[in-house]
Order: structure tokens, then sequence, then C-alpha cells
């Protein structure tokens, strides 16, 4: 069956192939003539492999392979159905497809073996487990989705990491009494390692059909993939129906299988439950459920639960409450993950019934190491394009907050992503549950368990080492290139020990950093790195100057008092950040950093003013400059600003030139304005003419709302403390999309008209003191809900 069927398909290639007249009007954006015919003749080639391995008796036995020829020739007719209709870039995306779908088959081909089932059941969706703190859950989820969300056949996303209790969540849904009695036909299926869409529609058949009616399995097995949906199409037409496709690979197409789900209005759901947006699959935003961590206290309780389940603790044995303190110390560090604190229950009950230590003894020798092990499937699922990045993630402290900024410019310099590709590897880690974005978008984070693996597998593959500053741990033998030092208090003990290989330092804990000269040259011109944020430092030596390679410097939230002068040799420096260092003296040698991109300053004192403007052509980011140091005349169209931040506004500033010079900076999009407290800003109607800007931040006091740029996306108030109610004006910018208010209005009444705010995601209101009431209206405003 097999080989006939991959047969077919050569012979429609080969067929497409020679017809050049399908040619004559290809999309040269895609491909031209002659690429395409060598795509066309790869594929045939490929598939004559497949053929090859096919043809192997004891591989044409055996189910498996059938099952996933039958995907292959699912793809390839679907392309072939695009190029005939000319649709190119649907042909050109299938095509891509192919060709990682042959590798795929190919390998799995050749690695089945042992002996196979006729087929993997699905999950037990009846099982018993131990459930905590998804009441809330589930109840939002039947009433607003389920139950609710009207008539159309709706597609219901579950999301969030893996280990999180997405499973768990969907099975009480899918069993709930509600559920059961609205929905006529209810099917389970979970994914495995080797699924298949073939199989998928078997296991959904067997499960929909009637009990007294079941088709064979050799019956199912025998049809090909477009039989099968069309003998599903018939189970589920005319009866509304739950679908759970639990845990469903993203690399699985499926485009084809929802041609086989019936559409009628009659309030059917199907529901997926993925780390991941499925690109088959549209999901609108508020369809999807994003999953959070238990808090403390449903953490304790599912601890307890999971501790005193299934478990031979009796008497003396049983988990003594009075070391309940002690016990949800140690549950911080499963992070309010699920899979962790089930785990982690498991463990200690099951060396308490060995009867080896005292309860105090196993809380402190808790191993994640098991966890970390449940947890690797998640990394292997990554897009291959992230895993430098997960890795990366390593490098800083757990359980912090860090700012895209960072992360994207660390990136950069590891070689974890271009700077092109930073955003979408950002934006990628986010839709794969790898972090996690806060409510106003503005810092992420990553799960403390995820952060285990994350250093686990860098020290695994990564060239990474973490290094204590309390004499019990050095160097690894071999050269690393990636290092963590976590610092005491006490004096910081170092050695030079392959330090010649290192292309990146972080230094977490301490404060007191005590280096002769010989330390900083001991990195041989390799360092590229060197992160002391929020470190507590209050010095920083000359010898600094000898790090020639340096192109990221972090020196953010520190106690430093000066910048030393020999920072001018640092000639490659690209980011140099030290913001939040209150009262630190800066030399003027920054205009000598050309390579300078990103330049983070606040609070700084400058005996003469700073030469920036004019001076550095490569900077993106410079936040914050004094007005006093602002040179606009200074400024061309070919400065690269994006992100400026300018400080000291005040009534004699002559903003009206400011603004005006900043047109002719093409790329700038982000802009801060912040004046003096209990001074007055100037007039700022002269923002209107900053077309290309889509972020804006005001800081100080206004005496009324400016004309504001058209385009505005990102807009935030702070201190603005106006009178007169803010919103009528603000309702009616087209692009708004996040806006925040903070002690930016001093009224007691405020009113968001009808129809206002069309593309409102976010609405932060802070401080409003005076504020008593709130008059909504029809419109985007409604559809907001609070995290």
């Amino acid at each position: 069956m097999s080989e006939a069927l991959l047969l077919s398909v050569i012979q429609k290639l080969d067929e497409i192939k020679e017809l050049e007249e399908y040619y004559n009007y290809w999309d040269t954006e895609y491909y031209s003539y002659p690429e395409l015919e060598e795509l066309l003749k790869s594929v045939i080639k490929e598939m004559r492999k497949i053929v090859d391995i096919v043809r192997d008796k004891k591989l044409e036995e055996r189910r498996s392979p059938n099952f996933l020829v039958c995907d292959l020739v699912d793809v390839a007719d679907d392309a072939l159905y695009f190029l005939k209709l000319k649709q190119y870039s649907s042909f050109s995306s299938y095509y891509d497809t192919i060709h990682g779908w042959m590798g795929e088959i190919q390998k799995q081909m050749l690695n089945l073996g042992g002996d196979e089932s006729n087929i993997r059941s699905s999950q037990n969706v009846e099982d018993d487990v131990d459930v905590v703190g998804l009441d809330e859950d589930v109840g939002i989820l039947i009433s607003k989705k389920i139950i609710g969300g009207g008539e159309d056949l709706n597609n219901i996303l579950i999301k969030g990491m893996a280990g999180i209790g997405k499973t768990t969540l969907a099975r009480e849904i899918f069993n709930h009494p509600t559920v059961v009695d609205r929905f006529e036909r209810r099917a389970w299926v979970s994914n495995s390692t080797y699924f298949t869409m073939k199989e998928l529609l078997i296991k959904l058949i067997q499960q929909l059909e009637d009990p007294q009616n079941l088709h064979a399995y050799s019956l199912l097995e025998n049809m090909d993939n477009p039989s099968l949906r069309d003998t599903l199409y018939k189970h589920l037409q005319g009866k509304r129906y739950l679908i759970v496709l639990d845990d469903m690979r993203k690399q699985m197409r499926l485009r084809s299988f929802l041609n086989a789900l019936p559409r009628e209005n009659n309030g059917s759901r199907l529901v997926l439950t993925s780390h991941t947006m499925h690109s088959d699959i549209l999901v609108y935003d508020e369809n999807v459920h994003r999953m959070k961590p238990l808090d403390s206290n449903k953490s304790w309780q599912l601890f307890l639960k999971t501790i005193n389940h299934g478990n031979k603790l009796t008497g003396d044995n049983k988990f003594p409450m009075d070391l309940q303190h002690m016990g949800k110390q140690m549950l911080r560090k499963c992070g309010g993950l699920p899979l962790a604190i089930k785990e982690v229950g498991k463990q200690l009950a099951e060396k308490k019934v060995s009867g080896q230590s005292k309860w105090e003894q196993l809380l402190e020798s808790v191993d994640f190491g098991s966890t970390l092990k449940l947890l690797e499937p998640f990394y292997h699922k990554l897009d291959p394009k992230l895993r430098s990045c997960f890795l990366s993630m390593a490098f800083f402290k757990e359980d912090t907050s860090l700012r895209a900024e960072k992360l994207k410019q660390i990136w950069n310099v590891v070689g974890a992503a271009e700077e092109h590709t930073c955003e979408s590897y950002l934006d990628g880690l986010i839709n794969e549950s790898v972090i996690d974005v806060n409510d106003k978008g503005t810092k992420y984070s990553m799960n403390i368990v995820l952060h285990m693996l994350s250093i686990q597998k860098a020290e695994e593959g990564f060239n990474f080492e973490i290094l204590r500053n309390n004499g019990n741990n050095r160097p690894s033998e071999s050269p690393r290139h990636h290092r963590v030092i976590i610092c005491s208090r006490d004096k910081f003990n170092y050695s030079t020990d392959q330090d010649n290989h290192l292309v990146s330092l972080f230094f977490h804990g301490g404060g007191y950093l005590d280096t002769s000269p010989s330390y900083w040259k001991s990195f041989d011109r390799q360092l590229r790195i060197l992160d002391l944020e929020d470190f507590g430092l209050k010095f920083l030596p000359e010898s600094i100057g000898t790090l020639m390679e340096l192109r990221y410097l972090g020196l953010r939230n520190n106690y430093l008092k000066e910048l030393p002068e020999s920072l001018r040799c640092l000639k490659k420096l690209e980011v140099l950040d030290i913001a939040q260092n209150f009262m630190v003296e800066v030399p003027n040698i920054i205009w000598e950093l050309r390579s300078l991109c990103h330049l983070y300053l606040s609070d700084v004192i400058c005996r003469k003013p700073l030469k920036i403007i004019g001076a550095l052509w490569n900077l993106k980011t410079l936040t914050y400059i004094s007005v006093d140091n602002w040179r606009y005349e200074r400024l061309g169209k070919n400065m690269k600003f994006k992100k400026l931040g300018i400080v000291g506004l005040d009534g004699n500033s002559d903003v009206s030139k400011i603004l005006v010079s900043l047109r002719q900076l093409s790329f700038i999009n982000h802009l801060i304005l912040r004046g003096y407290r209990f001074r007055s800003m100037p007039c700022l109607d002269e923002l209107v003419i900053l077309d290309n800007l889509r972020t804006l931040k005001l800081d100080g006091l206004l005496s009324r709302l400016p004309r504001f740029p058209p385009y505005i996306g990102s807009l935030t108030l702070v201190n603005s403390c106006l009178d007169k109610d803010p919103m009528p004006l603000l309702r009616n910018l087209p692009s708004l999309h996040y806006l925040k208010l903070r002690n930016a209005y001093t009224g007691q009444e405020m009113e968001i008209l009808k129809h206002g705010f069309p593309k409102l995601r976010v609405l932060c209101m802070e401080e409003l003191w005076n504020l008593r009431n709130v008059q909504c209206g029809q419109g985007r405003i409604q559809d907001l809900s609070p995290p």
C-alpha cells in the first residue's frame, strides 16, 4: 500500500515537472524556473529513497511506516493542489515542509524497532490524579469558552510550559458533568513520539463511533487519509461535538484535519493543549487560556495531597505540620509548577518510607534531577533556532525580571541570534512558553524550574559553568566560554585558570570586587560581555580598559561614583549601561567609543558637556541625556536613533527646536521626555510632526494634552496631573494599543465614551488618587479584563 501511494505521487510530480506551462506564471519572488525544476527533482529523488525503504518486507508488514507514508502523501497532494491553482506562496510553504518531512520520515522509518502494538491507546482521561487550584480555570473556560462563546465552531487553546497542568485542566473540563451533558460526541487524543495524522483520525473515529457498530481496526488501517476524513466527517455531521487534541506537535500539518470537522452552528468545540500556538489552527487571542503557576498556598495543598496520596506514610512517618514553614521554603524552588511539586512529594515520601532520614534532612536534600529529566522533552521540542537563546537564560539570576533590550543585546553578542532576528526569537520564546511577559509588556521572566533546566543544558553543551566565591569550586579543567560567578559579601577570591577562553562573564550577588590588574589582563582580549548589574559595585578599576574585545558592559543599579578614563580604550564597545547609579561622574570620553550602539545613562555628573550627538553615528539607543547636552544642530539624516530619552525639560526649554530636529531622524520610533518635579513642561504640540513615532512616554506636569503623532501605539503619561479628563482625546487615537496613566489625572470623574479605543489591549491606571467614578460605554474597552 505504502509503495503504491508513493509511486502515484512520484508520477504526479514527474507530470508537473514536464509541464512548462506551470512555470510560465511562476512568481520569481519564490523560485525561478531552474530552481523549481531542481526542487522537484530533489523531492522525487528523496521519495524514491523512501520507496526503497518501504520495499523492505519487514517494514512493509508494520503499521507505522504506512501511517508515515500516508501523511507524506497528504502533504504532497496539498502542495500539488496549490501549484495547480497557481497559489505559489502556499505551494512554496508546502514544499519547504516536504523537504523536512521526508527527512523525518526516513529517520523514523529506519529507527523503528521492536514489537508494535496495533495502535497506541489514547490516554485514559478518567484517571484519578491529584488536582489542586484549577476550580477557577475550569469555571472560566466552561462558562465563557465551552458553553459560552457562540454557536460557531470555536478553537480553544490551553497554553503553558510543560508540567504546568494543561492536560489536567483539559481532563477536568472533558469530564465535567455540564460538558458531558451538553455534547453528543466527545473524543480525546493525546500526542506521542511518532504520532501521525492517520493515527489521529483512526483514534477519533474509534471513540466517536457507536459502540455497537465499530469499524474493524484492519478496515480503518487500510483506508487512506481522505477516506478516513470522510468517515470522521459523517460521524460528526449534525452532532454537537467536543474534541480535545492533547499536546499536539506544532510540526503536524492539521489543515487537512480541519476539513473533517463539520462547521455547523451548533456550539461544537475543538480544544488543544500545547506549549505553543499551532500555525494551522487559528485561535483568537480571547480563546487562548494561558496557565499560570500555582501560588504558595495552592502549591502547599498539592504537596500535602501528593505526599499523603497512595504512600505508606503512617503514624510518626507522616509529614509533621510544625515543619510547614520549612516545607514552603523548599517548595519555592518548584516555582508553582505542579509537575515539580508532585515529583518532590513522591521523592520525599519514598525516602521517608525507607526510614533513612528525618524530615528536616530530607527537605534540605531535595534533588530536582528527576523533575528536570521529565522536562527534557519540552527542551527537545523547542525550535532548534531558539535553543541557544534558551541556554543563554542560564546567565541570569533565577526568578528575576529581565528587560527585552538586555536579552536581545546579550543574544546578539554571544551569537545566539543575529540583531535582525532577536525580536522574532523573543516572540518565539514567549510563544513556546519558555518565558513569560508581564502585563505591561516590559519585563520578561522564566520559571525557576525551567531556569534549572537551562543551566543543566548549558553546562552540558554550551561551554558554560557556575562558580561560587566560597572556595569550594574552581574553574573546569576544560576551557569554558561562559561563566557566572556567584559572590558572597566576603572578599572576592578569584583564579585566572582558563580565563583566556572566556567570552562572557556575569557576576551575581556580592558587592565587593577587589581585583588586581592581572585579573582583567588574564582574559587575553577574548571577553565580549561583562555584566555586573545589581551587584552593589562601588568601584570600577582602571584595568577595565584592558578588555579590548568587550562589546557589552552592564553596570546598571550599582553604587558607582565615577567611571575610569580607561573606558576610552574599549573601541569595540556596543552597549554601555550605567543607568541607576546615583550621581555617577562621567568623563567626557564617551564620544571616543565609536562602535557604541546603545547608551543608558541616568543622574550623571558631567564636568563638561558630553560630546555624543554628532560623534556617535551608530547610536540607536540613548537614555537619558540632559536637555543641556542635546545638540540638535548636529543631527543628521544618517543618524540611526531609534529610542531617545531627554530629561530636564521645563518652561524655558526650546522644545520646538528639539522636536523639529527629531523629524530629521528617519528611524526614531520611541521617545521619552521627562521634566522636573513640580515644574511644568513646555507646550509639546510639535510632537504631531513625528510621523514615525510609535512609543511615547511623557513624565512631568502638563497644562493640557498635546497633539499626538497620528500612529502612536503605546502611550505613557506619568505625573501629568491633568485637571481635565484625558479620555475624550485619547480615545480617538486610531492605533493606540497600550495606555498607561500614573498620577496623570487629578479629577474625580472619567468617561470612556462609546466606541472609543478601537485597538486598545492594555489599560493601566495607577495613583489616580482623586478618581471616584469611571463611566464605560460600549466598545473595545469592555473587552479588557483585569490580569
